[in-house]
């Protein structure tokens, strides 16, 4: 579901500003749309697609060097979102000083849905980290992308997405990659891992595609059924919302685990020493946050949908970096894989600049 840009300007722009001046035409209107949409679509991309390469390497590192927390390690992909905070901060200021009606925090029923998703959000970092603990970033990574085919089905049935024989030819093709790692599922085991636990990691990173596969859609369902218009800054006031809650959900599990009590024991025993340490954990943190805004940006931009293409598309980009820092096999399934998840990814992009370019006359004429 595109957003309305010219409705989310409406909880943004006052209306008085156009008091003294003509109203923009329809051509000004398309064009300003157009902008304002591929520029934060690109921000948001940049981000996901930094924190989506390197997130992924450095939990690797984290754990071929002496970590084995998981706990830990799923509270660090969401315990970055006080960096949320000056953004919004500045925002929440710009819009008070222009006379605009607004808070600081989500509204009631978007801070109850946020809860509601940050708690499933902390589930699939857990799962996630736990899938990397026991398989090498260039099998997970592939493995993650099926989360294509599960946000596909589960938009399908909760946010009615439309889907052309482009978009159909993209999840298929991402799935099929998915599927040929099963072939040769033990080709490459790394050697402190046995048979059942590559095989527990290989089902544990595939629940963890399925459920973001239903977080994306939810979020952008909560955002077609929000009360108010949803600007950048509501999406952001969202954001928090969801990244407190699944570090919340996670900091329990670390209560439980007794992980803050072996913190310290950790690091003085790391393989690349105490500083090094908290200097990854620290970067880890920041790069999974850089996700997690990307992504809730790219559906406030565009749909549920193609925050999954995006994503499907970047993790075989990581197995290709995965390859080179890690030296880690790459075999002909993963090469297979990943040819097929360019493709799907190409194909799916045109259809969608092949469905814009359908609408713009239409834009232009209105």
């Amino acid at each position: 579901m595109a957003m309305d840009i010219e409705k989310v300007e409406e909880g943004v722009v006052p209306r008085t500003e156009y008091n003294n001046k003509a109203p923009p035409s329809s051509e000004e209107k398309a064009q300003k749309k157009s902008s304002i949409n591929w520029l934060l679509l690109l921000l948001n991309f940049t981000l996901t697609a930094i924190g989506t390469i390197g997130g992924p390497l450095l939990l690797r590192l984290y754990f071929l060097h002496g970590g084995g927390r998981k706990w830990l390690t799923s509270w660090l992909q969401t315990a970055g979102f006080p960096f949320l905070i000056l953004p919004l901060s500045i925002l929440y200021i710009r819009e008070r000083a222009r006379g605009t009606h607004t808070h600081f925090l989500a509204e009631p029923k978007l801070l109850i849905s946020s809860a509601a998703i940050g708690l499933l959000l902390g589930l699939d970092n857990f799962l996630y980290s736990y899938g990397v603990s026991l398989l090498p970033v260039s099998t997970s990574s592939l493995l993650f992308s099926t989360q294509l085919a599960f946000t596909a089905f589960f938009a399908l049935i909760i946010v009615r997405q439309k889907f052309s024989p482009f978009s159909i030819n993209a999840v298929v093709l991402m799935t099929l990659g998915s599927v040929l790692l099963g072939i040769r599922k033990s080709g490459d085991r790394p050697a402190n891992v046995t048979n059942g636990e590559y095989l527990l990691g290989f089902v544990i990173t595939l629940g963890a595609a399925a459920l973001l596969g239903f977080v994306l859609p939810c979020i952008e369902m909560t955002y077609a059924k929000a009360s108010r218009a949803i600007s950048f800054t509501v999406v952001m006031q969202f954001q928090l919302g969801v990244t407190f809650f699944a570090t919340l959900f996670c900091t329990i599990g670390m209560i439980i685990n007794k992980d803050f009590t072996a913190i310290g024991r950790e690091a003085s025993a790391y393989g690349l020493g105490e500083t090094k340490y908290y200097m990854v954990l620290t970067a880890i943190a920041i790069l999974f946050q850089m996700v997690f805004v990307g992504s809730l940006g790219i559906v406030f931009c565009t749909s549920s949908l193609f925050a999954g293409v995006v994503a499907a598309t970047l993790l075989p980009i990581t197995e290709i970096a995965a390859v080179i820092v890690y030296h880690e096999k790459f075999t002909g399934e993963k090469g297979m894989a990943l040819a097929l998840c360019l493709w799907g990814f190409t194909s799916y992009f045109y259809g969608a600049y092949r469905t814009e370019k359908k609408q713009t006359p239409q834009t232009e004429s209105d």
